[in-house]
């Protein structure tokens, strides 16, 4: 299971560490409730300014709510941040939802702090896909092909951090090799999600060992009832939608279904949306993969969570519904899984992250999704995007901007959307 530990682990090692004692007795109270308006403005002003990806968020959301505003102590945080990386669904978002659960004293807070954190990105990305079909001629053509080298070195970058923390040893790196051929050898989402419960299982059986520790407590106000119905509804939701899309042969149903289905098996990192997403919309014909691409490179320079990719892929997409109505359909149904889930887990996860066979399972399912997103950098990624020599150095030099210069990915956009655009023109 990742954490993402270096989050919170500065101020953490920096404080006098509190007795067990002092632990339960700190974790047992109950924090100060605060209103949905005030959830809504802290989190729109993170929405607009929080760049660079997940774990920037939850860096932002650690200096502005644990540090300055003081909703919730450093250890609580870290908890949540283990029960966000947990579960499927996007990391940062969930943290954000749950924040805003706490604070603003049940669902009607964390509705406010999605809205408030996901709405400007997810505006700009709507903007962005509307103008799309009139930006044309060499400039718009070199700035597309700039976001789809983006892209690669994007996914490079994120395969890379990935592989270091979910495939440390010879036995996840099988598994993540075992999920690249089957997702290679039957292409199409079935395979993404035979790779994914393939993971799970082989997890369940050879990584046991070296269970990781577990402290603190979570206190939120959601009950066990309610937990259980957004459980109940999440399973549902998936189970049912694509009955209904068969019976009915409805777009708009087909659109929220792949959207949702994607959701739903998002395990370890936001940019595995990238594989599940292009399965859902490119192979049916919805979407081209260069402007898949695009859109995907796009969305990397925009402040807030990579999920309001679906906002322009929901806009751009081929059969109606798209537009505004598109965009609003995919948008939420890419999201909403984990939203149901994190909330649903809420008042079971003291008793969950204890038992060592669902840290085994997650453990492979990690390592399995590594390998899913491995397999997309070469297919569609690295195929859409490097035709030439001069793409290849383009695409190296953004990985290297990441990876070694640690440049946030916004300039990284801008630099190699310059440099196609100049490809153009010279």
């Amino acid at each position: 299971m990742q954490r993402v530990d270096s989050v919170v682990s500065e101020s953490v090692s920096s404080s006098t560490p509190a007795t067990p004692s002092e632990r339960i007795s700190h974790s047992a109270e109950v924090p100060a409730r605060g209103t949905v308006g005030e959830v809504f403005t802290a989190f729109l002003k993170l929405g607009l300014t929080s760049f660079g990806g997940p774990i920037a968020h939850l860096g932002y959301y650690r200096d502005e709510l644990v540090v300055r505003r003081q909703w919730i102590d450093e250890s609580s945080y870290a908890d949540l941040v283990a029960l966000c990386q947990f579960l499927p669904g996007p990391a940062s978002s969930q943290v954000g939802f749950s924040l805003g659960v706490l604070r603003g004293n049940g669902l009607l807070g964390g509705l406010a702090a999605w809205f408030g954190f996901t709405m400007p990105s997810a505006l700009i990305m709507f903007a962005f896909a509307m103008g799309a079909a009139a930006f044309t001629g060499p400039v718009a053509l070199g700035f597309l092909h700039g976001l789809k080298l983006v892209a690669v070195a994007v996914v490079a970058q994120a395969i890379w951090g990935m592989s270091r923390t979910l495939t440390p040893d010879r036995t996840r790196a099988g598994i993540a090799l075992a999920a690249v051929a089957i997702v290679v050898l039957f292409a199409g989402s079935l395979s993404q999600i035979a790779a994914i419960a393939l993971g799970a299982c082989a997890g369940l059986w050879l990584c046991r060992a070296d269970a990781a520790p577990v402290s603190g407590h979570l206190n939120f106000p959601v009950t066990r009832q309610a937990g259980v119905i957004a459980l109940v509804l999440f399973a549902a939701l998936l189970l049912i939608s694509p009955l209904a899309v068969a019976a009915s042969h409805v777009q708009g149903l087909a659109l929220f279904d792949a959207f949702y289905r994607a959701g739903a098996l998002v395990f370890g990192g936001g940019h595995v949306v990238l594989p599940l997403l292009q399965a859902q919309v490119v192979t049916p014909g919805w979407i081209s993969n260069e402007a898949f691409l695009a859109g995907y490179g796009l969305a990397q320079a925009v402040p807030g969570p990579l999920f309001t990719f679906a906002a322009y892929l929901g806009a751009v997409t081929g059969p109606a519904p798209n537009g505004v109505a598109g965009a609003t359909i995919a948008l939420v149904a890419l999201l909403l899984p984990g939203m149901l889930l994190v909330y649903g887990m809420l008042p079971f996860w003291d008793a969950m992250r204890t038992r060592p066979a669902a840290q085994a399972a997650m453990r492979g399912t990690n390592a399995a999704v590594v390998g899913i997103l491995a397999a997309a950098l070469y297919n569609p990624v690295w195929t859409s995007a490097v035709l030439t020599p001069r793409d290849f150095a383009l695409a190296l030099a953004g990985f290297l901007l990441l990876t070694v210069w640690k440049l946030s990915p916004w300039i990284v956009v801008l630099l190699l959307a310059g440099a196609g655009i100049l490809s153009q023109l010279v």
